[in-house]
């Protein structure tokens, strides 16, 4: 009920969010398509995002906020403001470095994707490459709001980026070359809008800090614990990172449209990981901290294993109607003049077997924070390298005969491998009781499958005939219709199952649902 509870918001703002990136895509699709320029903004965008995980939510988070609870923890302010301070000038000094060297080397790393557009693929990459500094930023006050159990304005920072992105799509689009330039724009000063709006949250709690010396910077007790626990997290955010960039140089050479079509799917992926298992993430890393700081190793695996739970309820379920509706969803969501069947065919290939690895994936979310909670970075960093080897030898075995539906296999297996690595160095800690969680979660899982095989027959059998009636209709009708009364019937069949049986958590949702009514 507290994970419920406290991620239920996040959950919501982040839905938007995602929502709004999806219609982002859309938009993308209905400008570019899967063309040339779709490809040199996707790579554009790619790389200075790949940093942005780096430098921002993949390290600085994870390495700040058991850090920051331990100085909340002693109540010491004097000491808070002079860790505060020492790390905005830290992360401003280096990142503001790696967006001037990224912006100088731009043209030595495009080559690697195979992009037919290079002079507007670098000038959108060096468009967008103070992005990284903007949500770093960003990154380290949602670091600080978050150890303060404040969710709400980190939620809200995202959709100021997709809503700047769309309205510059429109407004700025006829005063630049093409549209990919227009979005771009919109990207850079979505950035700084997502540090702007959780700042002012910040000094409302009472925390000020200000710019210090380099040199009093690196003596800082709290800067020199984040450093040593970020040095792995990078490594390891660095090899999880690279399955995008090994993924999307090797499409880039599998066939026009195939870098564009992954992109498409990972965004319908990443709508679901968004909205659930990163907001439960988050949540669950400042719980779990405290938990690990203070010895509290009962609740700390009590709230582990509930949150496994919830992530089994909510992955599994949509990973069965996904594939049973995969085809629907993309032609609603995508399909016009520009993005055709042979779009239609790529992104579903690649969806299909994405989706079969969404439930490692949101999983890994969930275990990776239980190693950062114990100021652990080393584990999930040896995890993160060798699940990336696997994915650059399975991408390279598959992409020939499967194209992109084989780099999207490789993805998925990677993920798997990874959760299996993360269990079993969790059980290197003799406090975590990992046998009793696996065994826990394994009995739902099976449960929750099978009501879920089951709540899909009627999906199936649906299907067919609601195309055909709602056929030749516009496409929120032909697709959406059928998309609604399907996944109704799929979620009344399933919550009547789970209902019958007393689940917990589904009475945990129907319970939050009635205190917010009221």
């Amino acid at each position: 009920m507290s994970i419920l509870r406290h991620s239920s918001i996040l959950s919501m703002l982040t839905l938007i969010s995602r929502a709004l990136g999806l219609l982002r895509e859309m938009v993308k699709a209905s400008l570019l398509g899967t063309s040339v320029l779709s490809d040199a903004f996707s790579v554009a965008f790619l790389i200075p995002n790949l940093f942005r995980r780096l430098f921002a939510e993949g390290s600085i988070s994870v390495a700040f906020i058991p850090t920051f609870k331990e100085y909340l923890l002693e109540k010491d302010s004097e000491a808070i403001t002079e860790f505060l301070s020492c790390m905005i000038t830290f992360l401003t000094f280096f990142v503001t470095l790696a967006v001037l060297l990224g912006m100088v080397c731009t043209p030595l790393i495009v080559p690697v994707f195979g992009i037919k557009a290079f002079d507007e693929t670098v000038f959108l990459t060096r468009l967008m490459f103070p992005f990284l500094a903007f949500i770093s930023v960003a990154a380290f006050f949602q670091g600080i709001l978050n150890s303060l159990r404040i969710f709400t304005p980190s939620g809200l920072a995202p959709i100021l980026l997709n809503l700047v992105t769309i309205g510059s799509v429109y407004i700025l689009g006829p005063f630049t070359a093409n549209p990919a330039r227009a979005m771009a724009i919109g990207i850079l000063l979505g950035g700084f809008l997502e540090a702007a709006i959780q700042f002012p949250f910040i000094l409302r709690k009472g925390y000020t800090f200000f710019f210090v010396g380099l040199r009093r910077t690196l003596r800082n007790p709290g800067v020199k614990t984040v450093l040593r626990l970020i040095g792995p997290t990078i490594i390891g955010m660095a090899a999880y990172q690279l399955n995008d960039l090994v993924s999307t140089a090797l499409a880039g050479n599998a066939g026009e449209g195939v870098v564009s079509s992954l992109q498409y799917s990972l965004r319908l992926q990443e709508l679901i990981l968004g909205i659930f298992a990163v907001s439960i993430g988050t949540v669950l890393l400042p719980d779990l901290a405290e938990y690990a700081k203070s010895a509290d190793w009962e609740t700390y695996n009590e709230r582990l294993i509930s949150a496994m739970h919830v992530i089994v309820l909510i992955t599994v379920p949509i990973t069965f109607f996904s594939l049973a509706q995969g085809e629907s969803l993309i032609r609603l969501l995508f399909q016009n003049r520009t993005f055709g069947e042979a779009s239609v065919r790529l992104t579903l290939g690649a969806f299909t077997f994405h989706i079969l690895g969404l439930f490692f994936i949101a999983l890994n979310r969930i275990l990776a924070p239980a190693f950062y909670a114990q100021s652990d970075s080393r584990s999930p960093a040896l995890a993160g390298i060798i699940s990336f080897a696997v994915n650059i030898v399975l991408a390279l075995l598959l992409a020939g005969p499967m194209g992109g539906r084989g780099i999207a296999l490789a993805l998925s297996l990677a993920g798997a491998i990874n959760t299996a690595l993360l269990l079993f160095f969790l059980r290197r800690n003799p406090h975590i009781a990992v046998d009793r969680a696996l065994v826990r979660v394994l009995r739902y899982t099976l449960k929750v499958s099978l009501f879920s095989a089951l709540a899909i027959l009627p999906v199936l059998r649906l299907t067919p005939g609601l195309l055909a009636v709602c056929a030749g209709t516009v496409r929120l009708i032909a697709y959406g219709l059928p998309l609604g009364i399907t996944a109704l019937v799929f979620g009344a069949i399933g919550g009547l199952l789970l209902l019958i049986t007393k689940d917990p958590y589904i009475r945990g949702f129907f319970t939050i649902f009635r205190r917010n009514k009221k």
